[in-house]
């Protein structure tokens, strides 16, 4: 659902470079509150697991495709100020080196795919979890819910963002009709995606899943020839599975798999947006991007002819680029909450 230059008019894309930057400013606050020593470089990670699940794009309807949006995910493991920074830094990367999503409206995409997708998925997991039993199931179930319900609600921001700045002259009944339909069909592969990746986490380490945080698992104990169930926290059963370390290192070759390998195959049809847009003629005015001369532009490298080869090493290096950045993003600030508690 990258949205490129040209869809939306200058000053509703000014007007969501505000809300973004604002939203960000916030979420640096939010993640300072999140993000400890362990979960930091998780959450580096998350990021570039979104960037490589995103290159492959599944098959949802005749000659369309979608492909994760990443809010729900980044929320449920990370926290949502903390999902909100992990997908913007996704969205930045794509941008700049990718040419995917323009730069004059990195405001659009990071309002619609990072803020709308955190926020909606979020809401509805923690309302789903105060109401379901205390389980591992029961977030894995809220999981997939939370984020079935965020791809069609970003669908639902688009059309809102282009009944008041959409550059062509299409009927909004139709756009509207056009982008959630097909994005209510995105939803269950990005609810699948999410419910697989926060289910094989829990799995591990549940201690580092913030939307698992509190969870209690009941234990069989025999008191007197009866077993009795006997509340216990997550976190001590946790520290006796994989490291974080090792968890890191297999979500990182995950990663690069994903990227490198695996994307090679993803469908090559054009995903929910490119097809509406293209339908109904909503990209008329769209603009060349601002980094088409990039050595990494659509996913490939230049100079490097086997299409194979070009993806796969576009991949890696999105993976990488994306980890360290993200990486580096979270972990400067939780140091920075870190100096403002010694000092206050």
């Amino acid at each position: 659902m990258h949205v490129p230059d040209g869809f939306i008019d200058a000053p509703v894309s000014a007007a969501t470079g505000v809300v973004a930057a604002a939203a960000i400013a916030v979420s640096l606050r939010g993640a300072g509150r999140e993000l400890d020593e362990r979960t930091a470089p998780l959450a580096g990670l998350v990021a570039a697991f979104i960037f490589a699940v995103q290159m492959l794009n599944f098959p949802v309807a005749a000659g369309t495709s979608g492909h994760l949006l990443g809010g729900a995910l980044a929320a449920i493991l990370v926290g949502p100020y903390t999902g909100v920074l992990c997908v913007s830094v996704v969205l930045l990367m794509q941008g700049i080196l990718f040419a995917d999503g323009g730069l004059t409206a990195l405001g659009v995409n990071i309002t619609d795919m990072a803020i709308t997708t955190t926020v909606v998925a979020y809401a509805v997991f923690r309302g789903l979890v105060k109401v379901l039993p205390r389980t591992r199931r029961s977030i894995t179930a809220a999981s997939f819910t939370a984020a079935l319900f965020s791809v069609p609600a970003a669908a639902l921001v688009f059309t809102l963002l282009y009944s008041l700045g959409g550059t062509t002259d299409v009927s909004l009944g139709k756009v509207a009709t056009a982008m959630i339909g097909v994005h209510v069909l995105i939803g269950v592969g990005e609810a699948a995606i999410t419910a697989l990746t926060v289910g094989a986490v829990i799995a591990v380490r549940p201690d580092l899943v913030h939307g698992a945080r509190g969870l209690e698992q009941r234990l069989k104990l025999r008191v007197n020839g009866e077993l009795v169930d006997v509340p216990t926290q997550l976190e001590p059963v946790a520290a006796r599975g994989t490291s974080r370390r090792r968890l890191w290192i297999t979500g990182l070759v995950a990663s690069l798999l994903l990227a490198g390998f695996v994307s090679f195959y993803a469908s090559s049809n054009p995903d929910g947006l490119e097809k509406v847009a293209a339908d109904h003629g909503i990209d008329q005015q769209t603009k060349e991007h601002a980094s088409a001369d990039s050595p990494l532009a659509d996913y490939g490298v230049r100079d490097v002819d086997d299409a194979r080869l070009s993806g796969g090493l576009a991949g890696v290096i999105g993976v990488g680029v994306t980890v360290v950045a993200g990486t580096g993003v979270f972990w400067a600030v939780r140091k920075r909450r870190s100096t403002t508690s010694q000092a206050a």
